[in-house]
């Protein structure tokens, strides 16, 4: 195929491929995210945009095995009672109403910091909703909590969520250092939901409280809570002494399979292996624009939009990051950060700038989408505005806040 016939195929695929991922599936089909992934990543092999051997190499597989290792991580948690306790913890602090709003704001942002966000909202949400509708209060102000914090929490660390991942992988910042730098923005960007919520559902906060409550007894496994949390307070620790974050999280996760109280199918079925392949797919994507179309000359012009500038890229990434998702969004701009002469900052800024951009919308993120989801399961209604109102002034805040601390 000439050159310039690939270079349209590229284009078209890519755009073909991120319209399904931008809608979540593809009109009158049962086509998800996933599947136009590794369609596109195979049309770019069909249409010799790539060559087998080039989409091998294309998939970062740091990104990959990071993933993995941190949902096998995070399974054992969840399976051994660990986040059981958790929740029985935040519920000491629900005979204050304020209280158990920081207490949920707290852990959902600190577990989401280190645990993979996307996992501690599937955790932590049915936990919330059964301690509120226990006490008979309204679970929107305490979900949208879950939500909000654990995107601005998992904003801090390079396990915190997938993009920053990627972002780790591709730009070799220490773990120690990336938390020194992010780290502050989250903080801050938690005290900012608490003020955020406590204000806009200022009835529901007003007054004392109730008394103590009584929840059910909580379920747990001793020995499998003592296992995984030792074995996850050793990966956290090797993730500032060892490099790369991938090869401690899968030797963790690895090491929790060796256990005679879980069949591993049960750990397995934790797993999201839809993300693990819609990651691959879209690593093959990018490559085959890449190739064909971010020329030297493309990314030299580029230079005109002047992403060197903090609150230029924050822009860039929040607006790209709600038009496509995240973890797109950090896989289109990576080209044009590589040339930059700052690249620590830019690749800072990309994560900062693509995690906060999540708040936005219930759409911004997929942890926003598993709130809503399991709270409408439970018959409690977040729509759009409910979300919008109070999203959309946090976001404008944080990235602010975060395109200033880092500039």
């Amino acid at each position: 195929m000439p050159h310039g016939a690939t270079a349209w195929a590229a284009i078209v695929i890519f755009l073909a491929t991120y319209v399904v991922i931008a809608l979540g599936r593809l009109p009158g089909l049962r086509l998800d995210r996933a599947g136009a992934a590794l369609i596109g990543a195979s049309l770019m092999v069909a249409t010799n945009v790539l060559s087998i051997e080039e989409a091998y190499r294309a998939i970062d597989f740091d990104t990959i095995v990071l993933l993995l290792g941190m949902m096998i991580v995070v399974a054992n948690l969840r399976l051994s009672g660990f986040f059981a306790l958790v929740g029985a913890a935040v519920a000491k602090r629900a005979g204050n109403k304020l209280a158990l709003l920081g207490a949920t704001i707290l852990v959902s942002g600190f577990f989401s910091a280190f645990l993979v966000n996307d996992t501690i909202c599937l955790v932590l949400t049915p936990l919330v909703l059964e301690l509120v509708k226990t006490l008979r209060r309204n679970p929107v102000p305490y979900l949208l909590a879950v939500a909000m914090a654990s995107n601005i929490g998992s904003t801090a660390t390079i396990t915190g969520n997938p993009q920053n991942m990627m972002i780790g992988s591709f730009s070799a910042i220490p773990y120690g250092s990336f938390l020194a730098a992010l780290a502050p923005v989250a903080l801050a960007g938690l005290v900012i939901v608490f003020v955020a919520i406590a204000l806009a559902y200022a009835k529901e906060f007003r007054g004392g409280g109730s008394g103590a409550v009584t929840l059910p007894v909580v379920r747990y496994n001793a020995p499998l809570v003592r296992k995984s949390v030792a074995v996850t307070a050793a990966m956290v620790i090797a993730f500032f002494l060892v490099a790369p974050p991938a090869k401690v999280a899968i030797v963790a996760g690895s090491l929790l399979l060796l256990t005679r109280r879980l069949k591993p199918k049960r750990i397995y079925a934790e797993i999201d292996w839809s993300l693990l392949l819609l990651f691959a797919g879209l690593f093959i994507v990018v490559a085959g624009l890449e190739k064909t179309v971010f020329t030297t000359e493309v990314l030299a012009a580029a230079g005109a939009l002047k992403l060197s500038s903090v609150p230029v890229l924050t822009t860039v990434a929040a607006i790209l990051s709600n038009l496509v998702s995240n973890v797109p969004a950090v896989l289109v701009l990576k080209p044009f950060i590589q040339p930059l002469a700052d690249q620590r900052t830019a690749w800072l800024t990309l994560a900062m700038a693509s995690t906060l951009a999540g708040n936005f919308t219930i759409l911004g993120s997929v942890a926003n989408l598993i709130v809503v989801e399991r709270a409408r399961a439970a018959h409690v209604t977040i729509g759009f505005w409910t979300y919008f109102r109070l999203g959309a002034p946090v976001t404008v805040v944080t990235l602010l806040l975060g395109a200033w601390f880092l500039s």
